[in-house]
């Protein structure tokens, strides 16, 4: 009877301290806070088009990288990044005395040549006439056969003095128009109308024949340049239009125009280069990445969700999911392609589940839910 009081005792006291320990638990437990007037919604499960996309890269439909053909110093005044620039306009100056003073030369020798050929060409105008003049002589047999030989030998003489000075004038003007030539490599000027979208060298540096300085795009509309598997290539032709997605700008996909196909494939991947054109936009800029819709596959069910649901913590794409008790939980997702106004959800949430619509810069984790009517 003692041992059955005894068990009795300590059952109760077990019993006594287990429920302490449930209602100190339940005292500890934290209370959500709650947030009223939020939207919810769900995601959607719709039919897309499944589509084949080619990526790449916007580019400029010209584009130049300016080098030295000189050995020389960079001058002070050189060309920017983000400058524009007019066909011609000079962007960079080489400072190399060296070319000076080798056209300077060839302008002197030029001059002498011309001092020597007016020169010759008196002499050789003046044997002329006399030669002439004894012609007339001997017809007249007024001159000995002797005279008239030394007078036509000295007029032969001054039209080959002559020709050689000329010929040493052509040699003289054509190593002026060389160093000319050379000379105009120490101005770097602007193929085309355009932008300066990088400067490899600053002034200062020494630069070398085949040393790039910068590079120019040129101006007017851009193009996207992708690689197209060639199973798909026969769906496209030049002129046609292609809905393209820049990432970057974050709006509606651009009617992007087919402008050139490459007629030779890459034999490694087996894919064609396709320069597509596209409409000129605000902030859109040559580097930028982007993708084309360059073929049809069918249908697809997608799940999808408002572009308002979406939510950023840091670089990871997030949701708000409400689940039965109406407390928030971040979900993060993938999404992919824009469907008008809503985005298409590659993983992390399934059609049917509960979110929150509009949660703008809220945080909502661990939050209870009033829901909106």
């Amino acid at each position: 009877m003692n041992t059955l009081r005894i068990k009795f005792v300590l059952a109760a006291i077990a019993l006594s301290l287990t429920a302490a320990a449930c209602h100190e638990n339940t005292a500890s437990a934290p209370v959500p806070g709650t947030v009223s007037g939020v939207k919810l919604t769900q995601a959607a499960a719709q039919n897309e088009a499944e589509v084949s996309e080619a990526v790449g890269t916007v580019k400029a439909s010209e584009s130049a990288t300016l080098s030295a053909q000189i050995m020389g110093t960079l001058g002070a005044a050189m060309a920017a990044e983000g400058d524009h620039v007019r066909a011609g306009q000079v962007l960079a100056t080489i400072n190399a005395a060296q070319m000076a003073s080798q056209l300077g030369q060839a302008r002197a020798a030029v001059s002498v040549a011309d001092e020597q050929v007016a020169a010759a060409a008196s002499d050789a105008a003046l044997a002329s006439s006399t030669l002439h003049r004894y012609e007339q002589l001997r017809a007249q047999k007024s001159v000995s056969p002797q005279e008239f030989q030394e007078v036509e030998t000295r007029a032969r003489v001054a039209n080959s003095r002559l020709a050689a000075v000329r010929s040493q004038k052509a040699e003289a003007a054509a190593a002026a128009s060389s160093a000319a030539t050379i000379q105009g490599y120490t101005r770097i000027r602007a193929p085309f109308d355009g932008v300066v979208t990088a400067r490899r060298a600053d002034p200062g540096t020494m630069a070398a024949p085949g040393l790039p300085l910068l590079t120019v795009d040129k101006g007017g509309a851009l193009r996207l340049e992708v690689t197209v598997d060639e199973s798909l290539l026969r769906g496209l032709t030049v002129g046609a239009t292609l809905p393209v997605e820049i990432p970057a700008l974050g709006g509606a996909p651009l009617n992007g125009k087919v402008a050139r196909i490459v007629p030779a494939a890459d034999p490694a991947s087996h894919s064609f280069l396709v320069k597509i054109e596209l409409p000129s936009v605000p902030g859109l800029y040559s580097g930028m990445y982007g993708r084309a819709q360059v073929g049809r596959q069918g249908e697809r069910q997608v799940v999808t969700i408002p572009r308002s649901a979406l939510v950023m913590h840091g670089s990871m794409q997030s949701v708000y999911v409400v689940g039965g008790d109406h407390v928030a939980a971040v979900r993060y997702i993938t999404t992919g392609n824009a469907v008008g106004g809503r985005l298409t959800v590659l993983s992390g949430l399934s059609a049917g589940e509960t979110i929150v619509e509009a949660p703008g810069e809220l945080e909502l984790g661990g939050k209870r839910i009033e829901v909106r009517q």
